[in-house]
């Protein structure tokens, strides 16, 4: 079995463009939550929302490239030359190399509503732009990255709800662990526009907490009312070992572990068992106890029942040693098909710089999440291994665990 290292994270998410912005927002706990006046406009029960600024890509890549790309597509290319970057993996060696790409992604919707609604105004399909049928794809993110970098690798989307991003990073593991690939291109993406989340909002998913929009992500504490849909992009270079260590690539990380199941119970509401069982899987692919984990990125997305039964989950596994604990998604909002992916991008920073991020808004626990040992503020700590939760609609379950590079 090959060790699989990690040789280059990026970022692109409402809590900061690039690593260092997003650094400085986990240590001092800033949320990226704002309202969107449009959702309003347009019937939506919330506004609430992560603010993630489209890039400006025009003088970057030629307008064929551009016409191609949804929303998330630009996140993913924003965040993948910043972990290209960081692992010193240069257009020479994309060229001379067979590197792979897997993104977790669910949706692209858009691009879907616009084509339909020209057709129907036209009665023309003729009037459809060139580029909607790339944008529009479930696989769009790996299909634009694929040609922009020119990859000769493993080229497909992981499409598992809000564990795609997660599960994308658990299949390059594998891959790499089996020999089947020496270097893969994983992360997730989320577009952020009203349109892709409106379904959510019908089903009274998200918070109404309108009138403080930073305190409106609350995960694990008495009074969350909802998730706050989010988006962006997170990338993470997944490397053969032997391989990075010939090309002299900086190492910040090893994948250790993964850990998947699917509840089977039911479309929605979260189970218990089925994390119980993800988690143990990745401990047990991990060769290593519950008390070696120093740190947990727990999924928790700030729903009732959700954190509810992760809490009892974790307690279950952990109980005995209480690992520090905190949900990202208290400052980013649920980043959805990208989390699974990001959180790992936001651990990894954590474990550089030896400081644990606060689950912040946590003001009350409940009679299940205070069994829990969540930081409320930011830690000075030293995090060798820490484990990645995400759980998504349909049961599915991944879990990773990352260590330190020794």
């Amino acid at each position: 079995m090959n060790r699989v290292v990690i040789t280059g994270i990026g970022i692109y998410s409402s809590i900061g463009k690039n690593l260092e912005e997003v650094k400085d927002s986990l240590l001092k706990g800033r949320s990226g939550i704002g309202i969107d006046q449009a959702r309003k406009d347009i019937g939506f029960q919330s506004g609430l929302t992560g603010k993630v600024e489209r890039p400006q890509l025009k003088g970057i890549l030629d307008r064929r490239a551009r016409v191609c790309m949804p929303q998330h597509a630009e996140f993913a290319y924003m965040s993948t030359t910043e972990a290209l970057k960081q692992a010193a993996i240069t257009h020479e060696f994309l060229h001379q190399n067979e590197v792979g790409i897997l993104f977790g992604n669910d949706s692209s919707t858009p691009a879907v509503i616009e084509c339909v609604d020209i057709v129907r105004k036209t009665k023309d399909t003729r009037m459809v732009g060139s580029g909607s049928v790339f944008q529009s794809m479930n696989s769009s993110v790996t299909m634009n990255l694929s040609v922009i970098f020119q990859l000769k690798g493993i080229n497909f989307t992981v499409s598992g709800a809000c564990a795609s991003g997660s599960h994308a990073i658990g299949m390059g593991y594998l891959l790499i662990r089996h020999g089947y690939q020496k270097t893969i291109i994983c992360g997730g993406a989320q577009e952020v526009n009203l349109f892709c989340v409106g379904s959510f909002d019908a089903l009274g998913a998200f918070s109404k907490r309108e009138s403080e929009p930073e305190k409106a992500s609350r995960p694990f504490d008495k009074t969350r009312d909802g998730l706050v849909p989010s988006g962006g992009a997170a990338t993470v270079i997944l490397e053969d070992l032997d391989s990075a260590l010939r090309r002299g690539a900086p190492i910040i990380g090893e994948v250790i572990g993964y850990g998947f199941s699917s509840d089977g119970m039911h479309i929605s509401v979260p189970d218990i068992d089925g994390p119980i069982r993800a988690i143990s899987m990745a401990l047990k692919d991990a060769g290593i106890g519950a008390e070696k984990i120093d740190y947990i990125n727990a999924h928790a997305t700030s729903t009732p029942l959700g954190d509810q039964n992760e809490a009892r989950a974790i307690d279950t596994i952990f109980g005995s040693c209480k690992p520090v604990i905190s949900s990202t998604k208290s400052m980013t909002g649920h980043e959805m098909w990208m989390a699974g992916a990001s959180e790992v991008v936001y651990s990894t920073i954590m474990m550089q710089n030896s400081f644990v991020a606060p689950n912040i808004n946590l003001v009350e626990p409940d009679e299940f999440t205070c069994k829990l040992n969540i930081t409320r503020v930011t830690l000075q700590k030293n995090i060798d291994t820490f484990l990645s939760n995400s759980f998504g609609f349909g049961g599915t379950n991944s879990c990773l665990i990352i260590k330190k590079f020794h």
